[in-house]
């Protein structure tokens, strides 16, 4: 595992922040990092509950590797494409190392490589009041009213720490350019999200993603209309 995730897999590459000479930062390795350019943030893949795999079983994060889908959520921007491209193609005993090593790893806490801007408790409130209309118009039809999703299909919201994870990069960019799953062997016609960057503007993707962010037990801070801005004009 350790061989595959350091080596031939590189994960550190973009699960992990880089320091100020553009290497990565061994203080904080595979403890998630903002990807230069896509603007994709990596989420941490280490042993912590609440920002990595602690949760996870080992037969839960193998499927998920090998198919790019599980009960616990999809992969979506770069990861499809290392799914696609690499992933699905390794042997059942490389991905159960990989999944085995990662889960092993202990608990780092990210320096943060993304700059935060705050949002007022009155704006937050109302934010999220108004991404529940929104969520209700455009979202509940798949992942459901109660947020929990439908099996692989559609991905739970609730309890996802790929939605409440902070920063809330990644929630915005779906909301923005859509989700969608690699094809592989195991999951050969996957689903996909579609994007809403033409049909919702930065408040309202804002209200959105602050509501599932905050609805359901999902705990984790309101996101700015200018955090919005920011990463609806950048590459995929």
């Amino acid at each position: 595992g350790a061989y595959l995730v350091e080596g031939l897999g590189h994960c550190g590459m973009c699960h992990s922040s880089f320091n100020a000479l553009g290497a990565t930062d061994k203080n904080a390795q595979l403890a998630g990092g903002l990807i230069p350019i896509q603007r994709w943030y990596a989420p941490a893949l280490n042993s912590g509950a609440e920002v990595g795999l602690g949760n996870w079983t080992d037969e839960e994060l193998t499927q998920f590797l090998k198919t790019g889908v599980s009960v616990r959520g999809a992969t979506y921007g770069p990861m499809s494409d290392v799914v696609f491209h690499s992933l699905q193609h390794l042997s059942d005993a490389d991905l159960q190392a990989i999944a085995t090593y990662l889960r092993a790893q202990p608990v780092l806490v990210s320096p943060g490589d993304v700059q935060k801007i705050e949002v007022s408790p009155q704006l937050a409130v109302e934010l999220a009041q108004q991404g529940r209309q929104i969520y209700i118009n455009h979202c509940a039809e798949c992942h459901q009213l109660d947020g929990r999703g439908v099996g692989e299909q559609y991905p739970p919201l609730a309890g996802n720490p790929s939605i409440a994870m902070q920063p809330g990069t990644n929630a915005i960019r779906m909301v923005l350019l859509g989700g969608f799953q690699p094809g592989t062997k195991g999951n050969p016609r996957p689903y996909s999200m579609p994007p809403f960057a033409q049909l919702l503007n930065d408040h309202d993707v804002a209200a959105v993603v602050t509501y599932i962010r905050q609805a359901w037990g999902n705990n984790a801070p309101a996101v700015s209309p200018a955090v919005v801005t920011r990463f609806r004009h950048v590459p995929e």
